[in-house]
């Protein structure tokens, strides 16, 4: 039997827990999104907007809880990160989150501090979720994309640029998205808005982190295919935005970083990727690290980590094709 003294304790116990975790919260270090520098995809609603709009939500979760998780967006945005001595190249960053979120800091503003020292400018891209209603959903993400990379090459003299120089990296859910860019960076997925919509989305390069490569095989990444796709059992639907099956000879050059522990999206994604691009012809560089798991974006590999200076060697790759 439950006497009143067991729930007024467990009352006292649940208070005390979140005035711990309240505290915790608040020691954790402000994130600050988006960036001063930043530009919105869209002049107006974004194409196919359900009604209402998804009401934004901003989360402390992931590593230690000391993430910034976007869910909701409403109105998808580019972050600017500029280096102190730009050099040309330049980065759309797209971070992960199985499409239910947007691993903004872990996948996109560490990153982007990670990059920057290089010389490299990098643009963080908060995509909209295809789970919030919006019409044409499978292909939300992918118009996002595309319009970043398109308005990113129009500004280019204004960012200090060169937009042949102008690739993508992408983590996990984002590195489906990256990878879809790189192979569907062509098709018609809205409408023109204005003149930037004439530009080229075709990346120069990609970066493929621990992504999800294919929805076609069952798997822990059924939950990216979920999301992505509303549950379709549709072999053909789920073939079509399996981009590894759509690497060829017009494919840019890809660099490819995953860990064997990674139990979330398994290593066999970027293996496929790997041969893939070496059956096509695809320029490629694989890195794949004995120990890391998964969603340790840019700086959550432990000190002394193989990978731990991953972000170096991406830079270098980068600078080997345009030095």
């Amino acid at each position: 039997m439950i006497d009143r003294r067991t729930v007024l304790g467990a009352a006292a116990g649940l208070t005390l827990a979140s005035a711990a975790d309240a505290q915790q919260a608040a020691a954790l270090p402000d994130i600050l999104w988006p960036p001063a520098e930043h530009f919105a995809l869209w002049p107006d609603t974004p194409p196919g907007a359900p009604s209402p709009l998804p009401k934004p939500v901003r989360e402390r979760n992931g590593y230690q809880g000391a993430e910034l998780w976007l869910r909701g967006i409403d109105r998808p945005i580019v972050g600017v990160f500029r280096p102190k001595t730009p050099d040309g190249r330049a980065v759309l960053v797209i971070p992960g989150g199985g499409y239910g979120f947007v691993s903004v800091s872990n996948e996109g503003i560490d990153v982007a501090g990670e990059l920057t020292p290089h010389g490299i400018t990098v643009f963080v891209l908060a995509y909209r979720l295809p789970g919030d209603g919006w019409a044409n959903r499978a292909d939300v993400p992918l118009a996002d994309a595309q319009r970043a990379m398109r308005l990113i090459r129009a500004g280019a003299a204004r960012f200090g640029i060169d937009p042949a120089k102008l690739g993508l990296l992408g983590f996990s859910a984002g590195g489906h998205l990256g990878a879809t860019l790189m192979t569907r960076h062509g098709d018609r997925v809205y409408a023109p808005v204005d003149a930037a919509d004439a530009l080229p989305a075709r990346p120069a390069f990609a970066g493929l982190v621990y992504p999800v490569v294919t929805l076609a095989d069952p798997g822990l990444n059924s939950l990216s295919s979920t999301r992505l796709l509303g549950g379709t059992s549709d072999a053909t639907l789920m073939a079509r935005y399996s981009p590894v099956r759509g690497i060829d000879a017009s494919t840019p050059p890809v660099f490819l970083l995953h860990a064997i522990d990674d139990r979330t999206v398994p290593v066999r994604h970027s293996l496929d990727t790997l041969e893939a691009c070496l059956a096509a012809q695809v320029p490629v560089e694989a890195h794949i690290l004995e120990k890391g798991g998964h969603g340790f974006g840019g700086a959550h590999l432990p000190p002394g980590a193989s990978g731990r200076p991953w972000p170096e060697l991406f830079a270098r790759w980068t600078a080997s094709r345009f030095g």
